[in-house]
């Protein structure tokens, strides 16, 4: 991801967590600024799509790489300028930040204290308490920042989870595989990808860290981590084969398998097998994946003659998916992130801090309970 550029050319309606809407058809699309275009010219690209136009129009591209700014400014038609300009137009209500995670919690207070509201990334930062500092201000002010993991609200993947734990009386959750991957072939470059201290375990913190939020949204507070990495194929620096195991308070545990060596024609799978007491739900899992590109949960309980499938579906999304709507939704409505967010939040990168620690020393570690 690039930071960010320097050119310059001329009342709330409550719902339930999970719970979709879909957006309107006579949305006002908001003005948004995107700042960081190494990621971020793939959100451009999302952003140009018919039905996100109607919640989002591009007023203004933002990176330090003038010649890319200039260049996407003009297929799409807008200008680009600074950081500090797109803060102080009034005519941007809201920015994407899509800048490296170090320090990103500045960038977001420097757009929230200038009355912007903020759509990022993850990971999110790599700093648990700058993460939480800013998201409880951005509270105080009114202001909203949504992440695309964790998202404020429930993906219908996790939601649809939770509801089956109800209705079919699965117990607890008590333990998960995870497993992400692609095949990067991926050169040294100089960028925040190629530090240890800035991007530890490297495919968990780029890849896993979606499965680190999935886990704490299912088991709730982590208590100890240990990774192991490798370094196989890639030339950058750091790993790029990596399997993290969470143990929870509850006493649940979890793995996740991030890696950027695995090539089968199914990248991105997001696969998931969970465990409870009386059933087990996969995600994407099994030979035959996802059902095209759209995730599948299946739930398997105990029948007369042994193990039988008794859900299976079909969603329309899965989580790690920016919310596009629910955000110009939330903003048009003054609807605020639901109150533990900033917890939620820090405590994925709480583990992640853990994590690094774990990668230096080569033995478990202790994840930094909640503040709270």
């Amino acid at each position: 991801m690039s930071e960010m550029s320097t050119p310059v050319l001329p009342v709330p309606i409550p719902r339930q967590r999970g719970e979709a809407k879909p957006a309107s058809k006579t949305a006002t699309p908001l003005p948004i600024a995107i700042v960081g275009l190494g990621f971020g010219r793939w959100v451009v690209r999302a952003l140009e799509k018919p039905e996100k136009k109607q919640l989002f129009d591009i007023a203004a591209l933002c990176d330090l790489n003038a010649p890319l700014a200039l260049k996407m400014a003009a297929e799409i038609g807008c200008g680009t300028a600074s950081f500090e300009e797109i803060l102080a137009d009034p005519e941007i209500p809201v920015v994407g930040i899509f800048t490296g995670p170090a320090g990103r919690a500045d960038m977001v207070r420097q757009a929230i204290r200038a009355g912007k509201h903020v759509m990022t990334t993850k990971p999110f930062e790599r700093d648990s308490a700058a993460a939480r500092d800013v998201l409880e201000e951005a509270a105080r002010l009114g202001r909203l920042v949504h992440i695309n993991s964790p998202t404020p609200e429930l993906p219908p993947d996790l939601a649809q989870i939770q509801k089956w734990k109800k209705t079919h009386s699965l117990g607890a959750p008590l333990a998960a595989h995870f497993s992400c991957y692609a095949r990067y072939e991926e050169d040294a470059d100089g960028r925040w990808h190629d530090e240890s201290r800035l991007c530890p375990a490297a495919p968990i913190f780029r890849l896993g860290i979606y499965l680190i939020n999935d886990a704490i949204r299912i088991f709730g507070e982590p208590e100890e981590v240990y990774v192991m990495t490798s370094r196989l194929f890639t030339k950058r620096p750091t790993p790029d084969h990596a399997q993290l195991s969470i143990r929870f308070q509850s006493g649940a545990l979890a793995t996740i398998f991030a890696s950027f060596c695995v090539e089968d024609g199914d990248s991105y799978r997001n696969e998931l097998t969970l465990h409870f007491e009386r059933g087990t739900i996969y995600r994407n899992a099994g030979p035959e994946g996802r059902s095209g590109r759209r995730p599948r949960l299946a739930l398997v309980q105990k029948d007369n003659d042994g193990p039988k499938i008794v859900e299976d579906e079909l969603l329309s999304s899965v989580s790690g998916e920016y919310d596009w709507a629910a955000f110009h939704r939330s903003i048009v409505q003054g609807e605020p992130a639901p109150p533990d967010y900033p917890s939620i939040v820090a405590a994925g990168i709480r583990v992640v801090e853990a994590m690094a620690e774990s990668e230096i020393t080569g033995q478990p570690v202790k994840v930094l309970p909640d503040r709270a």
